[in-house]
């Protein structure tokens, strides 16, 4: 028996030097294999908290950083994670030389292909319409949850130009974004991590013709898919009549354009806010052939500002299509009636009051003009006393001058 127990336990001893020396292996030597068939891979490499990137080393030896690769290797990474995606892979073995994690180890996704649903031809301003985006590797949902939670799909409208690709950088037009969306079960996305991005698209963009592209927000992707839509005026007139009496509510009415919404398919739903803080909800749609809905919110003399939004709902002819319309939020105002009889009076008063100053403003001006009249007249008097001053000192000095020449004329003249 002790001999029985001595060989299992020499097994066991065997069993896990193998296994730590599986592992260490794992550690030292990340190698996997790419097949010829496949035209594009990606890797997603766990490496040790706050370890540098790996680099990834082809089957002819030549390596790849995370700072320096070719056009078509796109690398994503974080502290603990590298995500490299690579268009035409050389086949043969790869390996990724760096702090590997032995859990973990390399995961492979080839054939991954982003698929989209294709949006209408005819888009609306200002309408909002649900559109979802799959991913799949091989075919089949890409459900790797380490991958997907790190993917952000990002869609843009670029003003549509001829022949975009060859103009300089600073000529092409900048592409907006209009939506972002993630696999994480939030807003109309239905379940997290299934691979299935959907998201609820704002058509903001002023009517034209565009190209929608749908990219992978952390570089993963580029331009993976692309599509020219056209964008029309909104076909619905929206109009807030505010009521200035409390025997009347408020309206709001919505108007469908004959010949693009079809009749009796209008509907909407608003939220209406006091100022204090108080919901009313409102709504309706329209009557059967009707192209037009209006909708009463009752008058409220609370003084303030009010609030409303909602959604707006319709059809459009022709293809069926269901429009939705969010309504952005409008306010408007109540305040004090104002007495006109005191307000005239009020007006009254004050320009009085400010003709009354204009009027001792021109006193005064005159006065001070007249007191600068009066300085300059003395000053052009002094001014001419001083000049005949002068003028009568040369004079007298001349004739003083003679009188003392005289005598001494006389004295100089010879005697006979």
């Amino acid at each position: 028996m002790l001999r029985i127990w001595l060989v299992v336990f020499s097994l066991l001893l065997s069993s896990a030097s193998f296994a730590a020396q599986e592992s260490s292996m794992t550690l030292l030597d990340n190698r996997f294999r790419v097949d010829p068939t496949i035209k594009q891979i990606t890797f997603v490499i766990y490496r040790a908290e706050n370890s540098q990137p790996v680099v990834l080393v082809r089957p002819d030896g030549k390596k790849y950083y995370a700072w320096r690769s070719p056009d078509n290797v796109r690398w994503y990474q974080e502290s603990s994670m590298d995500i490299i995606s690579i268009d035409k892979p050389m086949p043969g073995p790869w390996q990724a030389v760096g702090k590997v994690t032995p859990k973990n180890k390399i995961k492979l996704i080839s054939h991954l292909e982003l698929s989209t649903d294709v949006l209408p031809n005819r888009l609306y301003q200002g309408e909002s319409l649900k559109f979802t985006a799959r991913l799949t590797s091989d075919k089949k949902p890409l459900i790797l949850r380490d991958f997907l939670d790190r993917v952000k799909l990002k869609v843009t409208f670029t003003k549509f130009v001829e022949n975009e690709e060859s103009l300089i950088k600073e000529a092409r037009p900048i592409p907006e974004v209009i939506g972002e969306f993630a696999d994480d079960g939030m807003e109309l996305d239905e379940i997290s991590g299934d691979g299935v991005f959907t998201v609820s698209l704002p058509v903001t963009s002023a009517p034209g013709k565009y190209r929608v592209r749908i990219t992978s927000g952390n570089g993963i992707f580029l331009r993976a898919q692309e599509q020219e839509v056209l964008v029309y005026p909104s076909p619905i007139e929206v109009t807030f009549i505010q009521s200035r009496s409390e025997t009347e509510s408020h309206k709001v009415v919505f108007s469908g354009e004959q010949g693009m919404i079809e009749p009796g398919t209008i509907a909407a739903t608003i939220e209406h806010h006091d100022p204090e803080g108080h919901q009313v909800d409102v709504q309706g749609s329209a009557a059967k052939e009707s192209n037009k809905l209006e909708l009463t919110i009752p008058y409220s003399d609370a003084i303030g500002n009010y609030s409303w939004s909602g959604d707006l709902f319709a059809t459009e002819m022709g293809s069926g299509r269901g429009l939705i319309f969010p309504l952005n939020e409008y306010t408007y105002s109540l305040v004090e009636e104002v007495d006109m009889a005191e307000t005239r009076r009020l007006q009254e008063e004050e320009r009085l009051k400010q003709q009354k100053i204009m009027e001792e403003m021109r006193l005064l001006e005159m006065r001070e003009e007249k007191k600068t009249q009066g300085m300059i007249m003395i000053a052009i008097g002094n001014v001419v006393v001083i000049l005949i001053a002068l003028v009568a000192w040369f004079v007298i000095g001349k004739l003083r001058a003679r009188k003392q020449a005289v005598p001494e004329m006389q004295l100089e003249m010879p005697k006979k």
